[in-house]
């Protein structure tokens, strides 16, 4: 028996061990299914670590504030309902001692006083000396003002930046966070005012329409360009597409809430849900200005919302894909343009990829396969006329930038304008 223990001792000794390989076994095993299990990345930080990489080479020293305007609060803009009670809405704005950028910034820089009869307050701000005067296309008659007093001068450089009229948008000035109040019905039933970013504005106002012309909205949801574009009261005709009929739908909405019904009529506003890539095929040469604002990485959305966010690894072949989607946009806008007329390609990311490299291609491709020739617009008047209220970056190769910045926290936004020769 005495022999016999030993044995028993390294029987007991492997017994123990093989249950101890036993549970560490199956604590791998946990531990694989834990790996498989655990959150991934957010979106939102994807977006981030992506823009860091490549906004940082980009922007260079401009990168940390753009970075955390971007995560900040948007600053929004009041674009004014011109189809509603406008002087009730004139009266709120005063209230509120909000300003029209609009057509303020062109009587400052034009040297002339605040326009005391629009009844918005005006933000004082001297002409600073030896500044030229620029003012951006036919200013629009105050409320109950006259066109006709306005000197000569300040006309003649109206026209030399022509800008869409009868547009309203009120802003509070820089530094100030203060929030416009969701828009109500007025005495007419429609919303007072519609909360934009005032830069999303732009690219309707270096559209230029004027009365008589015939415009395309080709990817037009969610629907404030092409609200805006009404606004001008200068369409006679509007067409307004998109891909997507659910992002329609919105538009539909909006437009509902926002303009009466016998300016929605057929003759004059059409709303369709066709593959933008294809229209310069359907409509060629048809339309005197076309704006293209196309879809792109959309960078405040990207870095603050987790839905439908793009830099999602499901949407990595997506997002690779724009910048040939966006080519291929631009160029059916500018083959859907009648020569003489303009196009405004917009975007509201800061990429470069997305923005001046595909204006270059499209001018390259509608030249070369379609024999057209183009010229892209110079906005550096635009850019200077607007410098009190955005922060523009001034060192596009083609077209304008609008950074954000903690002062005036709007935007990314990008347009530039090609005019369309023949």
């Amino acid at each position: 028996m005495a022999a016999l223990r030993p044995l028993s001792c390294r029987l007991t000794f492997l017994t123990e061990r093989r249950s101890e390989w036993q549970r560490l076994e199956r604590r791998n095993i946990y531990k694989k299914k834990w790996a498989s299990s655990r959150p991934r990345v957010p979106n939102t930080q994807l977006a981030l670590h992506n823009m860091d990489m490549s906004y940082s080479l980009q922007f260079g020293e401009r990168w940390p504030s753009i970075r955390l305007a971007l995560l900040c609060q948007q600053k929004y803009a009041a674009l004014l309902n011109g189809f509603g009670d406008v002087e009730a809405a004139l009266r709120e704005m005063e209230r509120r001692q909000a300003g029209d950028f609009v057509y303020e910034s062109r009587r400052e820089r034009a040297g002339q006083g605040p326009d005391w009869t629009s009844r918005a307050r005006p933000r004082l701000r001297p002409a600073q000396d030896g500044q030229t005067p620029a003012s951006a296309g036919p200013a629009p008659p105050a409320s109950g003002g006259d066109t006709a007093r306005e000197p000569p001068s300040v006309l003649e450089t109206n026209r030399s930046v022509p800008i869409s009229p009868n547009l309203k948008c009120f802003t509070y000035p820089r530094g100030d966070i203060t929030r416009f109040r969701p828009a109500r019905p007025d005495s007419l039933r429609l919303l007072e005012y519609y909360l934009m970013d005032a830069a999303s504005l732009l690219p309707v106002l270096v559209l230029d329409v004027q009365p008589g012309h015939t415009v395309l909205d080709l990817c037009a949801a969610p629907g404030g360009k092409s609200l805006a574009l009404l606004q001008t009261e200068c369409c006679r005709h509007l067409a307004v597409n998109d891909i997507s009929t659910s992002r329609l739908s919105r538009l539909r909405k909006i437009l509902h809430s926002y303009v009466p019904k016998n300016a929605r009529t057929e003759d004059r506003l059409r709303i369709t849900s066709f593959d933008g890539r294809h229209w310069g095929e359907v409509e060629r040469n048809t339309f005197d200005r076309v704006l293209v604002d196309v879809p792109c990485t959309t960078d405040r959305h990207s870095v603050l919302e987790e839905d439908n966010n793009i830099f999602s690894r499901l949407r990595l072949r997506e997002r690779q894909r724009l910048p040939l989607l966006q080519t291929q946009l631009l160029v059916s806008g500018i083959l859907a343009t009648k020569p003489g007329g303009s196009i405004v390609y917009s975007t509201c990311s800061l990429s470069q990829l997305q923005n001046e490299y595909v204006v270059e291609r499209a001018v390259e491709v509608a030249e070369t396969e379609h024999n057209m020739e183009l010229r892209l617009v110079d906005l550096t008047a635009i850019r200077t006329l607007y410098s009190d209220t955005f922060n523009f970056h001034g060192c596009c190769r083609v077209g304008e930038l609008v950074l954000p910045h903690l002062t005036a926290n709007y935007g990314p936004m990008y347009f530039c304008k090609l005019h369309r020769i023949h």
